[in-house]
């Protein structure tokens, strides 16, 4: 049986990633927002889907993850839910839904636990997330953590700028990193970072990275899905491989489609009933 074979057949949970990191072998994680891009990465062999809130500029044509509420995330993990079945399913925390108080934040992580079925949840931030990490995991509920480029801080980080780049940013980046090992997280996401600094993070931690733009040391990598398959026209991240250009190919089917229709080919006779 082949490694990709098993582990389509084998139920990832949260213990298995500490063991894929003991034994040397890379996590595959990549972003789903509903059933049918859900479908085609728990066909995959993924060992993990990430309902990211990446899913307001990819899915719903945002400028920023910051517009994503709570009912969002619960709506788009719900339908990811419904088609994951091997992979294990996290779902991240959106914009100011853990800030708050300690009571809002355990509500919000039981949201998407209870209602939408994810088995873990991510947040992002380091050691001023700490006693929220504490508090979600302190009740149950698994959680990835996520370091460097944090999306929802755009306006506070002055843009998507690559982290750690002088001696300063890099010893903050390591701190917060142990800090969210420390406070109870089962892995990290590490985005837009030097890949020296990722490697140090890696090397230091006993969870698992999962690196985004942050070089090939890492334990494992995360791709949004929509830039891996290439299914929304324009550039890409200097960080992302696109491995097919699914856009053109819809595209192209479709203006065949409205060809054929103006043509009055389609339907032919063996299309009706």
């Amino acid at each position: 049986m082949s490694v990709q074979t098993e582990k389509q057949q084998v139920k990832r949970r949260v213990h298995h990633f500490a063991k894929l990191k003991q034994r040397g072998e890379k996590i595959t994680v990549v972003t789903a927002y509903d059933y049918p891009t859900a479908l085609a990465a728990e066909g995959s062999g993924a060992d993990m889907v990430l309902v990211g809130d990446s899913l307001g500029m990819v899915a719903l044509g945002m400028d920023s993850t910051i517009p994503v509420t709570m009912d969002i995330m619960v709506h788009h993990t719900s339908a990811v839910r419904r088609a994951v079945k091997k992979a294990f399913l996290v779902a991240d925390m959106p914009f100011l839904s853990y800030h708050v108080n300690r009571e809002l934040t355990l509500a919000n992580a039981g949201r998407l636990v209870q209602e939408a079925g994810a088995e873990a949840i991510k947040l992002e931030g380091g050691r001023e997330v700490v006693d929220a990490v504490r508090a979600i995991t302190g009740a149950g509920i698994p959680v990835m953590g996520h370091v460097g480029l944090m999306p929802q801080s755009v306006h506070k980080l002055g843009g998507y700028r690559v982290q750690g780049r002088d001696e300063s940013s890099a010893a903050e980046l390591i701190s917060d990193a142990l800090a969210i090992q420390e406070a109870g997280a089962f892995a990290l996401v590490v985005e837009a970072m030097d890949p020296e600094i990722a490697a140090q993070i890696t090397t230091q931690l006993e969870i698992p990275t999962i690196g985004i733009g942050a070089g090939r040391r890492c334990d494992g990598q995360v791709l949004v899905l929509t830039d891996l398959v290439g299914m929304i026209p324009g550039s890409s991240p200097k960080f992302v491989k696109q491995y097919a250009q699914v856009g053109n190919t819809m595209k192209t089917a479709i203006e065949q489609y409205c060809g054929e229709v103006r043509a009055g080919q389609f339907p032919e006779e063996k299309h009706e009933y």
